[in-house]
């Protein structure tokens, strides 16, 4: 036991210096506690640092700060202003880009339209509706031109509509100027068994034609001759010898310088004007043929005279289509579009055709009226038609007394069945000759004292010269 109260008894130094210790020991302890905590805080603020690193690189939070105070920094500063004002040119410019290519798109409509048209035209299918809208013009607003001695027997229409070319039984040619009204080039006539030293016709001239480009002039005469001539110089190219009778009608191929010519010969027949060149002879009437026309396609349509029949030539196939519906001689004929024609005889009847039926689509039978005593009465012959292509306007001429001369406008009923009477113009004398411009602006009238094509009878009170209509349209209403 004493060893254990030895034991426990420790030296007192050493019990202070142990209590001591422990004192130091605590004071260590609370040392190292704060030691600790501060410890403790720093890994906290360490480990608070690299989370707000971290944000920095993740969370959004600082970085919005940083761009709002950006966003102040923009609207603040003058090169940022510019920089915003070069943004703000720049969508403008996108918004034109964006209109400009909008109204590419519409002209791009506009294209495809116009080839619709086309497609339509050569099919003989294209028909514009402008005939409801014409009305009949002011008698001070027609013009009449005069320059030709005997009576007009034939004139055509440059396609720029700036000139007319005209030709009488006189001989001579005449071209005029559309808006003066102005002769611009006569070609005189020469006297009959002058042929070899006059250049020109010493016959009278019954048909006559002009190339769509304008470039040459085809004449036609009782002499069997075609004459060729510069249209704008009016100069002498080519004469055309073949026919074995009177040349009675000419037309050029629409954008070519092909020539067709019908004679009283009872032939049709074919030239190349570039080459001065004859190509071919084609057969089939049974009489003399009275007038022909074509257009782009290659063929042409003749009227047939005494043999009362419309034929349809196809050029490269040497083929043709026979029409009748006529009881009289068919003196006139023109086409509409590529598959459609209006004719005009001497029984006094106006005729529509397609090129798809053997029949008249429709006739008008005692167009331009009759004359004559009671139970006698004569209808009044029709001696000439015209049609504004590809539209549903036409127009006939008639020969007759000089109180009851006129040209009539007729409205094509839909899909070309039916003829409708719009409006007379009053004119005197023999209505030889009749031409639409192409726009439609104004109707060309070549009238004389005589019919073209013989001395059956004379209006001495009528005047030889050219009548200008012009062709008013209704103004829209406004809505």
């Amino acid at each position: 036991m004493s060893s254990f109260f030895i034991k426990t008894k420790e030296n007192p130094k050493l019990a202070k210096k142990g209590k001591n210790t422990a004192a130091i020991k605590r004071k260590n302890d609370g040392d190292s506690g704060g030691k600790s905590k501060i410890q403790a805080k720093k890994p906290n603020s360490k480990y608070n640092e690299e989370i707000s690193s971290d944000s920095e690189a993740e969370g959004p939070i600082e970085p919005k700060k940083r761009q709002s105070n950006e966003e102040v920094e923009y609207e603040e500063t003058p090169q940022e202003k510019k920089l915003r004002l070069a943004k703000h040119y720049l969508e403008q410019l996108k918004e034109e880009e964006e209109n400009k290519a909008e109204e590419e798109s519409f002209e791009t409509d506009l294209i495809a339209g116009r080839l619709q048209e086309e497609v339509l035209e050569q099919k003989g299918k294209l028909q514009r509706l402008i005939a409801k809208d014409l009305i009949p013009p002011d008698a001070s607003e027609i013009r009449l031109l005069r320059g030709h001695k005997l009576p007009i027997t034939c004139l055509v229409i440059s396609s720029d509509e700036k000139f007319i070319f005209s030709a009488a039984k006189d001989c001579s040619i005449i071209k005029w100027d559309v808006e003066s009204g102005k002769k611009l080039h006569t070609i005189p006539g020469g006297r009959k068994g002058t042929e070899d030293r006059h250049v020109g016709h010493t016959a009278h001239i019954l048909c006559m034609a002009i190339s769509s480009d304008g470039k040459y002039l085809a004449t036609g005469d009782m002499n069997k001759l075609i004459m060729i001539w510069e249209a704008e110089t009016c100069k002498h190219l080519y004469k055309f010898t073949g026919h074995k009778g009177p040349v009675s009608g000419l037309s050029f191929r629409k954008g070519t310088h092909d020539l067709y010519s019908a004679s009283h010969d009872r032939s049709v027949k074919v030239w190349n004007v570039d080459e001065n060149a004859y190509v071919e002879t084609l057969f089939g009437h049974q009489d003399a043929i009275t007038g022909l026309d074509s257009l782009s396609r290659e063929c042409c349509v003749t009227a047939g005279g005494r043999d009362r029949t419309v034929r349809v030539w196809k050029i490269a196939e040497e083929s043709q289509l026979v029409f009748h519906g006529h009881e009289g001689s068919i003196d006139c004929i023109q086409l509409i579009n590529e598959e459609h024609m209006i004719t005009g005889a001497d029984d006094g009847s106006v005729s529509l055709w397609s090129v798809n039926k053997k029949k008249p689509l429709s006739t008008v039978k005692q167009a331009h009226g009759c004359h004559g005593d009671a139970g006698l009465e004569q209808p009044h012959w029709v001696a000439s038609v015209a049609a504004l292509q590809n539209s549903d306007a036409v127009a006939s001429g008639a020969s007759g007394c000089s109180h009851n001369s006129k040209v009539q406008l007729w409205k094509c009923g839909q899909n070309y069945r039916g003829l409708e009477p719009l409006f007379s113009v009053p004119v005197s004398g023999f209505v030889n000759s009749l031409k639409f411009s192409s726009s439609g602006q104004f109707l060309v009238a070549g009238v004389g004292q005589e019919h073209r094509l013989g001395r059956w009878w004379r209006l001495k009170e009528a005047k030889n010269g050219i009548y200008i209509i012009p062709l008013k349209r209704k103004s829209p209403n406004p809505e």
